[in-house]
């Protein structure tokens, strides 16, 4: 039965099966950093083959909008069952790859697969969210961001166990994952009509009264971002001489995104998009400069404050994309992404830049600093989105 509007309903078995699989596929996607050792070691590689390695993963990124544009013509059910298996598979296949050429084909098919997962889902759950579009975002972020903290654990636990050529079985509960979504999602499909649907540039037309400020404040949010998730365990080893404290700090910021991305979706369906980034986007910088200026303990609160507010953002923004792009929704979401992969890409070279000239220290400062220049671009955004009756197709 096809609607024409989009259901009201939350509906939760669903988004949570999505936000488990998201956990799922995005701890296969966080094995390249701890396996990046033994490869090194492995095949004998120089870090700037190393380094290039990661470039490679990320490259399918540039083709979020295109294949946003994709799915907005097709459903967009079998792009998501699928991508847990397939970052799987080549992921646990790394250990056996035999010469660095098959390294980057491996990492580049999961690139592909990540976007192929990452474009459409967040506009399955906008879909099955209904009205409550934050709350489907936080559900659905929780599983990403909680990957961040368990994968790498999972790494090490599996290299451990099995060995770095014996890694590959891992894969089986991807599989499990693909097999899963296969029986839960059959059914359901997301799609936009054709004579709904409208080119790239017709979208961002569409859309650039958003995506210009969110833009502006990814980019501001960036330097914070790059400083804390990049190098914050380079930052209080440096301080403390501890790499054990170094570790937990970074496990500490996820957790504490973890409880943001899960809270803020919720928050700003009940008192809008502005105010929970306007509020984050404040608390994020204040609690960044007090990480760095103060010592001791205390710095672990300041830091308690800077993963809730810092990572929470992203629910939000997503929600806010998706409430307005009502033509076509996967496209508009693959060029958020996309904005938001460049942003992130070009930033944290800026910040190693600047903490190789002035220290890390001077550089949370300064990204602090960077970080307030977020607001004004928050009141640029457009309050809440009506609802259209022109919805995409929900079968």
């Amino acid at each position: 039965m096809v609607s024409s509007r989009t259901p009201e309903r939350f509906q939760t078995q669903k988004i949570i099966v999505l936000s488990v699989c998201h956990f799922i596929h995005d701890i296969y996607s966080s094995f390249f950093a701890p396996l990046l050792p033994l490869l090194i070691e492995k095949l004998s590689l120089t870090l700037t083959q190393a380094g290039f390695l990661s470039t490679v993963m990320q490259l399918p990124a540039l083709m979020n909008p295109l294949l946003g544009s994709l799915a907005d013509r097709t459903s967009v059910r079998y792009f998501i069952i699928l991508a847990p298996a397939t970052t799987a598979i080549p992921m646990c296949l790394l250990g056996l790859a035999p010469s660095y050429g098959v390294l980057l084909i491996l990492l580049f098919i999961t690139g592909i697969s990540i976007a192929v997962f990452h474009v459409p889902a967040p506009v399955m759950v906008s879909r099955l969210a209904g009205d409550r579009k934050g709350k489907g975002m936080s559900f659905f972020m929780t599983g990403g961001e909680m990957a961040r903290a368990v994968g790498p654990l999972v790494t090490v636990g599996g290299v451990s166990l099995l060995g770095l050529e014996g890694f590959y079985p891992i894969m089986i509960v991807g599989i499990a994952a693909s097999v899963w979504l296969f029986f839960k999602f059959r059914d359901v499909s997301i799609t936009v009509k054709k004579k709904q649907s409208i080119g790239l540039f017709s979208t961002f037309r569409q859309m650039r009264h958003i995506l210009l400020p969110l833009a502006a404040i990814l980019i501001a949010r960036g330097f914070m971002h790059a400083s804390l998730t990049t190098f914050l365990p380079t930052f209080v080893a440096s301080e403390t001489g501890n790499l054990w404290l170094a570790g937990m700090a970074l496990t500490l910021f996820e957790l504490c995104g973890v409880a943001g991305v899960m809270t803020s979706g919720s928050l700003s369906d009940h008192f809008g998009r502005r105010k929970i980034l306007l509020v984050s986007l404040i608390g994020a910088p204040i609690s960044l400069f007090l990480f760095a200026f103060i010592g001791g303990w205390m710095r672990f609160g300041a830091l308690i404050v800077a993963g809730f507010t810092l990572l929470s953002t992203t629910p939000v923004m997503l929600a806010m994309v998706q409430e307005h792009a009502t033509s076509s929704p996967s496209a508009a979401n693959g060029m958020f992404m996309l904005i938001s992969f460049i942003a992130r890409s070009a930033v944290v070279v800026i910040v190693g830049f600047i903490g190789d000239q002035i220290g890390l220290r001077a550089t949370y400062f300064i990204s602090a600093a960077l970080g307030l220049t977020a607001l004004p671009f928050i009141f640029m955004l457009p309050g809440a989105a009506k609802t259209s009756t022109s919805a995409p197709t929900a079968t």
